[in-house]
């Protein structure tokens, strides 16, 4: 594995949080404090152990609570740039919005701004340079929605079952992945779009093209509920 850091990480933040309300009607479900600080975070913290020293995050609901919580536009020193959207553009449409404020980057860390997990990150650098993939995917064998399935050597077969290839196993998309930015090219400026589609493209037009690894140390949770919300709040991490 290159000593090289990835030193970009794109944060999606910039989701309604609709299944939270009412605990979202005003703020963005990853501002949502979790152990007496902002869930984001969390995120921030996990990226920046791994090497990351540059936070991009995207914003649509409350977005003004992201100048107040990050008022100098930092967090321990790293700087924090905030990417507005004036409508949602959902994951593939984020990311080409930020494509100028990563021009000069290889690859970047993207990782969903409602997930909270300390899973080990190093192990996915590792498979995403020993394959040389677009893509490559943090996975988990346990969870309700195992809706990716992995091939023998590592590579990600299908997505949603749009493909139909089975693969040897089906597993939970963990929201953590690293992308070449040339990935990019795939995707169209201002376009709705879930990152899905382009990866499961990919896919079709090379099936060695997006990678996966199954990292099932640490914990992983998608706070998705104000129940989940609530247990975890309860839970000291």
């Amino acid at each position: 594995m290159p000593t090289k850091n990835i030193d970009t990480a794109f944060i999606l933040g910039a989701g309604l949080g609709t299944r939270l309300r009412p605990l979202t009607e005003n703020m963005p479900k990853p501002l949502l404090p979790i152990g007496g600080r902002p869930m984001i975070t969390h995120a921030m913290e996990h990226l920046r152990a791994a090497g990351v020293r540059r936070f991009i995050v995207n914003t649509h609901h409350a977005a003004h609570k992201y100048a107040e919580a990050f008022p100098d536009g930092t967090w321990q020193g790293l700087p924090v740039i905030f990417r507005h959207e004036p409508a949602l553009l959902d994951t593939a449409g984020g990311l080409k919005n930020i494509e100028d404020l990563i021009a000069h980057e290889e690859r970047i860390w993207i990782y969903n701004g409602d997930v909270l997990s300390n899973l080990p990150l190093a192990p996915l650098a590792a498979r995403h340079f020993a394959l040389g993939t677009e893509a490559t995917l943090a996975l988990r064998s346990r969870g309700a929605l195992k809706n990716v399935t992995i091939d023998a050597a590592g590579y990600i077969c299908d997505m949603r079952d749009l493909l139909g290839a089975p693969g040897v196993q089906r597993c939970l998309f963990a929201g953590i992945y690293l992308l070449e930015t040339a990935f990019l090219r795939r995707l169209a400026a201002g376009k709705i779009e879930s990152i899905v589609l382009p990866l499961v493209a990919s896919i079709r037009e090379n099936p060695r093209s997006i990678g996966g690894i199954v990292i099932d140390d640490g914990f992983w949770y998608d706070l998705g509920t104000i129940k989940e919300y609530n247990t975890l709040c309860g839970q000291i991490l």
